[in-house]
């Protein structure tokens, strides 16, 4: 039977669901030669991709005789496969009606519980983002209280944002080279509340989306759950390869495009001026909207803080640029307060979109947020020294301990991106948390199935001897002796 892409279901619980292709979930798994018994193999790593986010729940499992040729292995071993899978609460199955993917009672996903804090004496390496200073939340809120004061008495709902903070970040692109007035900025919870919302509204299941391949975890699942199909462009140490991304453009005509062009993450690297331009002009003639993620614009650590990506547009050749940005990265990530730069037309749109949801931000997180921005020239020479303090000492601990790893010392942002030099990125981070450490293998950057078991995503965000101590743990943990991680089946569907 030909192995179709992901089509509608109803589950057992009346759920509208997707079915899995037989041949993608085979190329998701290992190879089940290598471990025996092959079954418990098999229903192990898909259990971990439903917890990874990677397989979606509420999703229809390929039938057991689709599976088996996909695989290359006989129907029974399947069938338990499947048996241990309803046995350990990862999937349900209803007689007649297929087997859906399910998540075992007192289980969280570990979408989750990355942004969840850890508590000592583990040390967090799983989130690359900053604390504020308790003074600077302490000083802000005490200026804020007054302003407060005087909302108290409207209702306090803003679906556009805080007028004076709509205000404030159009000036802030002002000032970086892009003219923009309030009416083309739309407040958000977050830069990914943003791309949510532009999701929600410019794309529809099926629709091509272009992404760099690594790029942002959180990013990446949100194009999974609106059901998009990623086109992955690669970003190496060197940075992108501009005729790739210009071929994929103009090959696929993908609906949207996702880049994150300052000090990526999460490699670090700085897109040049040119690849910008140059993508811009691709973007246009295939009709792409671009949804550039400025939330590390501002982490400039060796080099000046670049212009606004819709800057190096040809005069009128910005109209199908959207740029995000966040306090989550400068400031703190509790603020939950985001933006988009778009067209006003689109702001409006967007803004209705919101509306159904959320209905409009704190007003007392907006107002904070406002403050905190209008003195950035303050604050932040503060942050990027204590940033490249932290560098220092981390890049300084793994040439200690770990010499064979190799990176490239990012010019800007909060991570290092490391090659590991075997594939033993997973076994290390499973082995790293009884060492004491949370950390994420580089798959989870992945677009693709199988890559980056080679890396590692190391945040600079803490303290320097908290970095050093991480290191001397994992590298603790790797002297303990990691098998490299099972190779995957390489994807031979298209996505």
């Amino acid at each position: 039977m030909a192995d179709t892409g992901p089509s509608r279901a109803v589950n057992g619980a009346g759920r509208p669901d997707r079915t899995l292709g037989s041949r993608q979930l085979a190329a998701l798994l290992p190879d089940p030669s290598g471990a025996r018994p092959a079954y418990r193999h098999l229903a192990q790593a898909i259990g971990e991709l439903i917890l990874d986010g990677r397989i979606a729940l509420h999703v229809r499992l390929p039938a057991e005789r689709e599976l088996a040729a996909a695989l290359d292995i006989s129907r029974p071993t399947v069938t338990a496969v499947y048996d241990l899978l309803r046995e350990s609460g990862y999937a349900h199955s209803r007689q007649g009606a297929g087997t859906w993917t399910a998540l075992p009672e007192g289980r969280t996903p570990r979408g989750v519980t990355r942004l969840l804090g850890a508590r000592d004496p583990v040390i967090d390496l799983a989130r690359a983002a900053p604390a504020l200073p308790h003074r600077a939340l302490a000083d802000a809120l005490a200026r804020v209280s007054p302003q407060l004061a005087e909302h108290v008495d409207t209702p306090g709902y803003h679906p556009y944002g805080l007028p004076q903070l709509r205000a404030a970040i159009a000036g802030r692109f002002t000032r970086r080279g892009l003219a923009t007035v309030p009416e083309q900025v739309l407040v958000t919870s977050g830069a990914q509340h943003a791309l949510t919302l532009v999701l929600g509204l410019l794309c529809g299941p099926g629709d091509r989306v272009l992404v760099e391949n690594p790029s942002y975890p959180n990013a990446l699942e949100a194009l999974r759950r609106a059901r998009l199909r990623a086109v992955p462009v690669p970003v190496t140490d060197a940075g992108w390869d501009t005729g790739t991304a210009e071929s994929s453009l103009r090959q696929s005509a993908p609906r949207l495009a996702y880049l994150i062009p300052d000090f990526h993450n999460p490699t670090g690297c700085l897109m040049p001026a040119e690849a910008r331009a140059r993508i811009l002009r691709a973007a246009q003639r295939s009709g792409t909207w671009l949804v550039v993620d400025e939330t590390l614009t501002d982490l400039a650590l060796d080099v000046p803080a670049p212009p606004p990506f819709a800057a190096h547009a040809a005069p009128g050749g910005a109209g199908q640029v959207i740029t995000t940005g966040s306090m989550s990265k400068t400031h703190w990530a509790g603020l939950r307060i985001g933006w988009l730069r778009a067209p006003a037309r689109l702001v409006t749109e967007l803004a209705a979109q919101r509306a159904a949801t959320d209905m409009g931000g704190s007003v007392l997180d907006q107002l904070l947020a406002l403050d905190l921005l209008e003195r950035s020239e303050e604050l932040l020479p503060a942050r990027l020294a204590q940033l490249r303090t932290q560098r220092a000492a981390l890049t300084a601990a793994l040439t200690e301990h770990l010499p064979h790893w190799t990176w490239q010392l990012p010019p800007g942002g909060l991570s290092l991106w490391a090659d590991l030099g075997a594939p033993v990125a997973a076994a290390l981070a499973d082995r790293a948390r009884d060492h004491g450490v949370r950390i994420e293998g580089g798959a989870c950057f992945a677009t693709d199935p199988g890559v980056f078991e080679h890396r590692l995503r190391i945040p600079y965000t803490a303290p320097p001897d908290t970095l050093r101590e991480a290191v001397h743990r994992m590298a603790a943990a790797l002297a303990d002796g990691l098998t490299p991680s099972s190779g995957t089946r390489r994807p031979h569907w298209i996505a």
